[in-house]
C-alpha cells in the first residue's frame, strides 16, 4: 500500500519536470529561431564596420593582489586590487614626523559592479587608471556574479549587498580615505551602507560615484528590468525557489540555447547608440550569461522592493558624482535626476546616446568624468 501511494509522487514529479524542461526547451528553440533572421540582419549591417574595440583584453588587466574576503553571511567574494605606482610609499607615521603635521593621504577608490555584471563592467576605467598610477583601486565580484561564491539558501538583500562592500572596504583598506564608486545595483549597495553605517561616511567616505542607478522606484519610472527578466523571471520564482537545482539548469540550458536573443536583448537594454561595438555587446552578454539564472531569481525581489530614500542624508555630507546615460532603459536617467534632487551639490554627468553601460559604451566620456573628479576631491 505505502509502496504503491509512493509512486504515484514520482511519477508526477518526473513528468512535471520533463514536462516544465520541454516546455523551456522548445520555447528556448522557438525564440532562438525568430531572432537568428534579425542576428543575421545585424551582422550584415556591421559588415565593413570597423570596430576599435575588437582587439580589446577584456577580462585581461593586470593586479598587484587578489584575493577572497569572506562576508558575514559565509560567502566568498573575490577581490582585485591594483596598487598606485607613482614614486616611493612612506609610512604614515613617518611622513607625519618629518613634517609635523597630518600626511596627506590619496583615497582608494572602491569599484562596486552591477546585476548580472562583474568587475569587468569597470573595464576602461581600470585601464586608465592603472596607466595613471595615481590611485589604489579595489575591484570586487558581488555574491553570485563573476568569481565570487553565493548564498546557500534564501534571497538576495540589498541590505547584505551594504555589508559586503563593508567588509571588502574593512579588508583591503583598513583605513584612509575612500570613494566609492557604483554602478547599478553597486550604486544600490553604496546606499544600502550609508543607510546603515552614516558614521563611516562621515569618518572615511571622502567622495561617492553614481553610475546608472536609483534610490528607489519612481512614480512612472519603475526600475526597467529587461522583459526577458520580467517576464520569466517572476512567474518561475516559486518554481527555481523549491527546486532550483533542477529548473535552474534546465533554464541555464535553455538560455545558452538561445544566445541570438541574449545578444540582441544586451544591445537592446545595455546600449543607447544605434551602431555599439559589437565587441562590447558580446562582452556585456557574456557577463550576463555567466550569471546563472538562480542568482538573477534570487535577486529580483530586493531590486523591484529597492528604496534607500534616507541614505540621500547621509550622502548629503560627501562630495557626489552622478552619472547616467540619456538613453538608460533600465534605470532611466530619471532616477538620476530625482538623486541630484534630493543632493542639491551632487554633479550630474549625462551621457549622450547611452545606454545603461555608458562606462564601456561611451568609456572616455565616463572615464574623463570620474578623473575629474577624483582630482577635485584630493
Amino acid at each position: 500500500m505505502g509502496e504503491t501511494g509512493a509512486r504515484p509522487r514520482r511519477d508526477r514529479g518526473r513528468q512535471r519536470a520533463g514536462l516544465f524542461g520541454t516546455i523551456v526547451g522548445v520555447a528556448a528553440a522557438g525564440v532562438a529561431a525568430g531572432v537568428a533572421a534579425e542576428r543575421a540582419l545585424v551582422r550584415r549591417t556591421r559588415r565593413g564596420v570597423p570596430d576599435p574595440h575588437r582587439e580589446e583584453p577584456f577580462g585581461r588587466l593586470p593586479y598587484d593582489e587578489k584575493l577572497m574576503v569572506t562576508t558575514p553571511r559565509g560567502v566568498d567574494i573575490y577581490v582585485e586590487v591594483v596598487d598606485p605606482t607613482d614614486g616611493v610609499e612612506l609610512e604614515a607615521d613617518f611622513a607625519a614626523r618629518m613634517s609635523r603635521s597630518a600626511p596627506a593621504v590619496d583615497p582608494t577608490i572602491v569599484f562596486a559592479p552591477g546585476f548580472c555584471l562583474d568587475m569587468g563592467t569597470f573595464h576602461f576605467q581600470r585601464k586608465e587608471l592603472t596607466r595613471r598610477g595615481d590611485w589604489r583601486a579595489v575591484y570586487y565580484d558581488q555574491p553570485g556574479h563573476g568569481r565570487s561564491g553565493k548564498l546557500d539558501s534564501g534571497h538576495y538583500d540589498l541590505a547584505d549587498l551594504g555589508e559586503v562592500l563593508r567588509t571588502v572596504v574593512a579588508e583591503t583598506v583598513p583605513d584612509g580615505p575612500v570613494v566609492l564608486v557604483g554602478h547599478s545595483m553597486g550604486g544600490m549597495a553604496v546606499f544600502a551602507l550609508a543607510e546603515r553605517y552614516p558614521e563611516f561616511f562621515a569618518d572615511r567616505v571622502v567622495g561617492v560615484v553614481l553610475i546608472s542607478t536609483s534610490a528607489g522606484r519612481l512614480d512612472g519610472y519603475p526600475l526597467a528590468v529587461p522583459e526577458m527578466i520580467a517576464r520569466l523571471g517572476w512567474p518561475l520564482v516559486a518554481v527555481v525557489n523549491s527546486s532550483t537545482k533542477l529548473t535552474g539548469g534546465v533554464i541555464d540550458r535553455a538560455r545558452s540555447a538561445s544566445t541570438d536573443l541574449a545578444w540582441l536583448l544586451t544591445r537592446r537594454y545595455g546600449f543607447g547608440g544605434a551602431r555599439p561595438s559589437a565587441a562590447l555587446v558580446s562582452y556585456v552578454e557574456r557577463m550576463n550569461s555567466r550569471t546563472s539564472t538562480e542568482t538573477v531569481v534570487r535577486y529580483l525581489r530586493t531590486l523591484y522592493s529597492h528604496a534607500r530614500y534616507r541614505a540621500l542624508e547621509t550622502l548629503r555630507h560627501s562630495p557626489v558624482l552622478v552619472v547616467c546615460g540619456d538613453k538608460d532603459a533600465i534605470t532611466p536617467l530619471a532616477h538620476s535626476e530625482e538623486i541630484t534632487r534630493y543632493l542639491p551639490d551632487a554633479e550630474l554627468v549625462i551621457v549622450p546616446d547611452s545606454g545603461h553601460v555608458a562606462l564601456l559604451e561611451h568609456a572616455d566620456d565616463v572615464t574623463a568624468a570620474l578623473l575629474a573628479f577624483l582630482e577635485k576631491i584630493e
